[in-house]
């Protein structure tokens, strides 16, 4: 059986705690065949710091790939420096940047397994020129998918939104019918591509109590409900609208498999609530894998050694979990 290609890992913003993560992570799961992406100055010095006795090794290619236990693949995404530990900067955001769409272009190409991306910082892609409010709309424009959403899981719970990076009043003009048609399919897909044979997908209402039957607003019977009647004519085990205040607890009881939530906070806080360290992001629609860690870039202990690596371990974890089952489908198909 010919071997599978690596797992790529975009180091995030060389000023935060991404390359510390990374290169934790990486020391911790020595077994896994992972390349890192990114500016060979930042992962450089995260190494020294962090794992004295470890090694970069430069790749020529992805294809030189080894996944020797005794050091760190890298494969130099460019990025001129200094990045200043903690501080927002057009070079960081630059730096960043590179690696993701690096990290893009080898998954769309097969050359890579999945992606893992590390945390990145809105300001300085801003700050770069870069007009992207996170990985996800990066991922839509790049990632060769029409239709992408973000679900985010845990031991506990799984959500994916309806809408993601937007201000609250937007969002509830985004969360039209075929957001919600797109949003429950894809999680529907997504719970089958982490073994779940038939989803119990629970759509969250917009508003409190539901709309309490269009007392506090109509978009439930106007908008959600058809959406999920359509959504089970297509043979999709979907429910709601239930209320956003009582759908989470009811999804960690085991009622439901995946809860879909209308908007950013309503979808996170539940999730993040329960534990950062153990949640991961996962992008669906996307004709290749992609995750990363529950968690930004924490600029204020970058440097410092104490970031915790274990949300990108398990995100590590959910892309060779999601990439065989990936690979099972295509070899059956």
């Amino acid at each position: 059986m010919t071997e599978r290609p690596p797992l790529v890992i975009s180091m995030g913003d060389p000023a935060g705690i991404g390359p510390e993560i990374v290169v934790k992570a990486l020391a911790e799961k020595s077994q896994e065949r992972c390349v890192v992406l990114g500016a060979a100055q930042a992962v450089g010095a995260a190494v020294a710091q962090f794992l004295p006795g470890k090694t970069v090794r430069v790749l020529k290619g992805i294809e030189d790939a080894t996944g020797a236990p005794d050091c760190i693949e890298l494969l130099e995404t460019g990025g001129d420096g200094p990045f200043p530990v903690g501080e927002v900067s057009a070079q960081s955001g630059r730096a960043a940047f590179a690696a993701i769409r690096k990290g893009i272009e080898l998954s769309k190409a097969g050359l890579a397994r999945g992606l893992i991306t590390a945390p990145i910082h809105k300001e300085a892609l801003a700050a770069a020129g870069l007009a992207y409010p996170g990985h996800t709309e990066m991922l839509a424009e790049f990632g060769g998918a029409d239709q992408v959403a973000m679900m985010l899981a845990n031991d506990e719970v799984r959500t994916v939104l309806v809408t993601i990076h937007c201000s609250l009043r937007d969002a509830i003009d985004r969360a039209d019918y075929r957001a919600q048609m797109s949003a429950i399919r894809l999680a529907d897909e997504g719970c089958r591509a982490l073994g779940i044979e038939r989803p119990r997908v629970a759509v969250a209402g917009l508003n409190p109590h539901a709309g309490e039957g269009g007392l506090f607003g109509r978009e439930e019977i106007e908008i959600i409900s058809p959406a999920i009647e359509a959504a089970r004519a297509e043979g999709i085990d979907a429910s709601g609208p239930w209320p956003g205040d009582t759908v989470f607890m009811q999804a960690r009881k085991g009622r439901f498999d995946v809860v879909v939530a209308q908007y950013h906070d309503q979808g996170l806080i539940p999730v993040k609530y329960l534990g950062v360290e153990k949640g991961v992001n996962i992008t669906l629609g996307l004709p290749f894998v992609r995750t990363s860690p529950d968690h930004g870039t924490a600029f204020d202990i970058a440097g410092q050694g104490i970031a915790n690596p274990e949300s990108l371990s398990t995100a590590i974890d959910y892309a060779r979990r999601l990439a065989a089952t990936r690979e099972k489908t295509e070899e059956t198909a």
